[in-house]
């Protein structure tokens, strides 16, 4: 199964340029050219990573893109990419990686699979302990109801 990128940029040349050497790479890429529209498909579809753009029809765009991906249901990865890093403001905002452009493919490449397992463990590990929560949970709801039931 490929992994499916959603990639998030208003400078037409960066996005195909990017969804090309993603493509190549055997990544599924769809493209956003704005907030909205990068909004609109993160409700509507379902990616493992979202990489977007920090600035673009406005200096926030790019953290409303990080924002959205944050409280979808699906929990894909987050990249902001940028030309202006400034220290540590993405992170704070919920992105997991920061990408500076321009960058060498092979580093992009390396950075994203990288990016890809270290979030599907964190996802993992994050399933096993809510399952192990509601289990205890259960378990309290089924002693407490035996509890009033003995009485």
């Amino acid at each position: 199964m490929k992994r499916r990128i959603l990639l998030v940029d208003d400078e037409l040349a960066i996005l195909l340029t990017l969804k090309a050497v993603l493509e190549i790479n055997g990544f599924e890429v769809e493209t956003a050219a704005s907030a909205r529209e990068a909004k609109s498909k993160i409700k509507s579809g379902q990616y493992h990573m979202v990489i977007t753009d920090m600035r673009m029809e406005s200096e926030t765009s790019g953290l409303d893109v990080v924002q959205a991906a944050r409280k979808a249901p699906y929990r894909p990865a987050v990249a902001m990419l940028t030309a202006y890093p400034a220290a540590g403001s993405e992170m704070e905002e919920g992105a997991d990686e920061v990408l500076v452009k321009p960058m060498n493919t092979q580093d992009l490449l390396v950075q994203i699979e990288a990016l890809l397992v270290t979030h599907e463990d964190k996802k993992h590990v994050r399933s096993e302990r809510d399952l192990a929560l509601a289990g205890t949970a259960r378990e309290t709801g089924t002693k407490k109801s035996t509890a009033k039931a003995s009485r």
